[in-house]
């Protein structure tokens, strides 16, 4: 069945199940701005960056709604569960034109069945299927540093000790995530040990993925490896996590499977920071600091990206919200200028609860963007950023707009 087929009838399934069966896991993003050249809305990013910092800097729409299916109940604790999730994104709000652009594509990015609570596994859990797998990103850049997913079999979380152990085996394939691409065809081995305790409040965690060549003239395997340590911090509150990795080859993209052509001289080493906390009822936070280096034969895969950024959120009372956002993305090639992009965001949100994650919000942004001319001369046709793009031979641009954003 075809996948235009498949999403719809899934669709229709989330008001199917009975309440007490089915899980429903929802989120919502839609935003619609001017800019200052008077076209639609705008997002800034840097040629060459893996990522954009998002407050005011998010176009069109997206939503996803993923479903979660009781189906058995074993005599052990077993539980048996279906999840299957929908994506929607909508390019109209375009990030050049002056006019809306684009369309909607749907997808399905998860469809796994899992038996969960296996008692002779220690609560170990078995899955198959296409899914999320043990993502960890940095939500003011939306940036998955150490992103696994794929279609794929494992067995997750047996315990050995305080720490935890998960194996998988996942075979990317670009054809089945329309909007969200984890990578080129491919076999993967997925390792990871969780939990493993160092410091009061503090865990060590521990990832190897190893990427099988296919055999075919011009493909490559590849590996990464990622060591991260989590820290809980102010009671709780918050928590830090910093993580390096080194990936060689088809390796090089956030434990996922990169760009099959790279061979072994293309390496890449990540150092990144995020920081959070809840300070307190009102005052709430979020840092991140990422440095790249990919060294390559080819000079055109050779670069170094670093960036620097964060979003602070403070609440006037429980229903009215600040927040400011700032990010620089720096990115230096082995062979020309250095590309620099700054962007600025403040915002007044309406909102049911002063949490820093605490939605559903209602924002309206003032962003303010500025880039020198290398990035200007690296940016893709049509790009905002681009001589041809809105802002022409302008180094610099605001959006004003609202959005809403709700998970549920």
């Amino acid at each position: 069945m075809r996948m235009p087929t498949i999403a719809p009838a899934l669709l229709a399934l989330a008001f199917c199940f009975p309440a007490s069966a089915a899980d429903v896991q929802n989120y919502l993003r839609a935003n619609a701005a001017a800019n200052s050249e008077g076209g639609g809305q705008t997002c800034f990013g840097l040629a060459g960056a893996g990522a954009k910092y998002r407050l005011g800097n998010e176009c069109g729409v997206y939503g996803e709604m993923l479903l979660g299916q009781h189906l058995v109940q074993g005599d052990a604790g077993e539980d048996v569960k279906a999840y299957a999730m929908l994506n929607l994104g909508n390019a109209a709000a375009s990030n050049n034109a002056r006019r809306p652009q684009g369309g909607w594509k749907i997808g399905l990015p998860q469809a796994y069945l899992a038996i969960e609570h296996v008692s002779g596994l220690g609560d170990a859990a078995l899955w198959i299927g296409r899914r999320y797998y043990k993502r960890e990103g940095a939500n003011v850049n939306d940036f998955l540093y150490w992103n696994p997913s794929g279609m794929g079999v494992g067995i997750e979380d047996v315990p050995l000790g305080p720490m935890k152990f998960s194996y998988a085996y996942l075979h990317d394939d670009q054809q089945t995530m329309p909007i969200m691409r984890v990578g080129d065809t491919a076999n993967r081995h997925d390792f990871q040990l969780r939990g493993v305790p160092v410091n009061p409040g503090g865990t060590l965690e521990f990832g190897l993925a190893l990427i099988r060549s296919d055999g075919t003239p011009g493909h490559h395997g590849g590996s990464m490896v990622t060591v991260q340590h989590r820290q809980k911090i102010l009671g709780g509150a918050g928590d830090n996590r910093l993580a390096v990795q080194w990936g060689t080859g088809a390796g090089t993209d956030n434990g996922a499977t990169g760009d099959i052509t790279s061979g072994d001289d293309v390496h890449r080493l990540r150092i990144i920071d995020s920081w959070y906390a809840q300070v307190t009822r009102r005052f709430g936070g979020e840092l991140v600091a990422v440095w790249q280096r990919d060294t390559a034969h080819d000079a055109a895969k050779a670069k170094t990206w670093a960036s620097a950024g964060g979003r602070m959120s403070y609440a006037l009372s429980d229903k009215i919200k600040l927040l400011a956002d700032i990010g620089h993305d720096r990115v230096a090639p082995q062979n020309g200028d250095v590309r620099r992009l700054t962007k600025v965001t403040g915002a007044v949100a309406l909102m049911s609860k002063p949490g820093y994650f605490d939605r559903p919000e209602l924002r309206l942004f003032v962003t303010h963007a500025r880039w020198n001319e290398a990035a200007r001369a690296a940016a893709r046709t049509n790009d905002p950023l681009a001589a041809n793009g809105i802002f022409g031979t302008t180094l610099s641009g605001f959006t004003v707009g609202v959005t809403f954003e709700n998970c549920w």
